[in-house]
């Protein structure tokens, strides 16, 4: 855990650091290839809508002894009493059996329920009919279609007044349609059942993305002000600290937030059975994690995309590009100097002025105490910062000052 946390400081200062923004065109890569097999699960098989979508009649047979080949048993009577009948068959919990088929008349249904229970051998009591109209699942769905619109709209402007600027807000929309589109995707590869609820589990990963992404975005705000400020980072550079500085943050507050999910998931599919909890946990697990991932890679470095051509940000890029070269040729120069005067470079170090004025010490290659050595001083104790050159040089009349241990 220790060595999590120094890596998680080392994110932070910037000694360590992963260059999402310069890879972008990879990590847009793996997003398109993740969106084409979402679409191939799409087009290709095709969403499992669950009976409150298409219709139907359901069953369900409970206190069930034997439940060896439930599967099967349940499908042959399905088979004899309404022949070519399109059928689901699940365990709910250890002695439920959940049937589904398509519409059927009372007199239909009234056959299948004696059927099933001398099948399984229960009383018919112990067998439930309930037939469910497509109507009320496409109320949810439409009803779910402007929820998301309203939700998409508010989003953008809020985002647009908060960050002053639309190209965030329409970074942030592009993650959370690649969020919900690969979602529904990996439903349909896996051919997970599409119900209310799992509409629902919908519209809560768009919250979950968007609040990651937003923490994000701010810490991206932050340091390219800065960096404007300052003149130190270029765009790019500074909205690429951003994302190691909320790195660990995000995977640990995903970390958190997958645990329960995964545990209701896991109890949900071993002992409960199918319902309203595992649809809900199924589009929460698959949500966050790919909402963690947009966040992190794709959101920042759309947005560098988008505002890297901006004039103002060019020529501020152009500014700290030749602000940098000027301090390496003023640094290789001085270097130069001391070794065409076979000067002793043990500790030497050179006094320069940046292009605003400021004196900066600059340790000659090689010597103790420069790049090359940053061991510990004769004594056995790390050398303490460089003192500016104004009170190396002391009072007039009095000796130089020591360098502070």
């Amino acid at each position: 855990m220790s060595r999590f946390s120094q890596f998680g400081n080392d994110l932070y200062s910037g000694k360590r650091s992963f260059d999402v923004v310069r890879r972008r065109n990879v990590l847009y890569l793996i997003s398109v290839v993740l969106l084409v097999l979402a679409a191939i699960g799409v087009l290709g098989r095709g969403l499992n809508f669950g009976i409150e979508f298409r219709g139907g009649t359901e069953l369900r047979v409970s206190a069930v002894q034997d439940i060896s080949g439930y599967e099967q048993r349940a499908r042959s009577v399905v088979e004899d009493a309404v022949p070519g009948e399109n059928t689901s068959v699940t365990l709910i919990g250890d002695d439920t059996v959940r049937v589904q088929t398509g519409q059927m008349g009372p007199q239909e249904a009234e056959a299948l329920r004696a059927g099933l229970g001398e099948e399984f051998d229960v009383p018919t009591a112990s067998v439930t009919s309930s037939l469910v109209g497509p109507s009320w699942g496409k109320t949810v769905t439409q009803r779910a279609i402007i929820a998301l619109g309203v939700f998409l709209a508010l989003v953008t402007v809020v985002l647009s007044l908060y960050f002053r600027t639309w190209k965030m807000a329409l970074a942030a929309l592009v993650a959370l349609i690649h969020d919900v589109v690969f979602t529904i995707g990996a439903y349909a590869l896996l051919g997970i059942e599409i119900s209310p609820a799992s509409v629902i589990g919908f519209l809560t990963i768009l919250g979950y993305s968007i609040y990651d992404t937003i923490v994000v975005f701010d810490k991206v705000r932050e340091n390219t002000e800065q960096a404007f400020d300052t003149r130190r980072l270029t765009y790019a550079g500074a909205a690429n600290l951003a994302v190691n500085q909320t790195f660990v943050r995000s995977i640990n507050t995903s970390i958190v937030a997958l645990l329960p999910v995964a545990v209701i998931l896991l109890v949900g599919i071993t002992i409960i059975g199918p319902g309203t909890l595992v649809d809900l946990a199924w589009a929460l697990f698959i949500g966050m994690a790919v909402g963690t991932y947009s966040s992190i890679f794709i959101a920042t470095p759309l947005l560098v995309h988008l505002r890297e051509r901006e004039p103002g940000v060019r020529k501020h890029d152009a500014s700290v590009q030749r602000r940098a070269g000027r301090v390496a040729r003023r640094s290789g120069q001085q270097d130069e100097t001391l070794a065409e005067d076979g000067a002793d470079t043990d500790g030497a170090a050179v006094d320069v002025e940046d292009e605003d004025g400021v004196p900066v010490t600059v340790t000659a290659p090689g010597s103790p105490g420069g790049p090359a050595d940053r061991g510990a001083d004769e004594g056995g104790r790390a050398p303490g910062r460089q003192l500016h050159p104004y009170a190396q040089r002391g009072p007039r009349n009095q000796p130089r000052r020591k360098r502070r241990r």
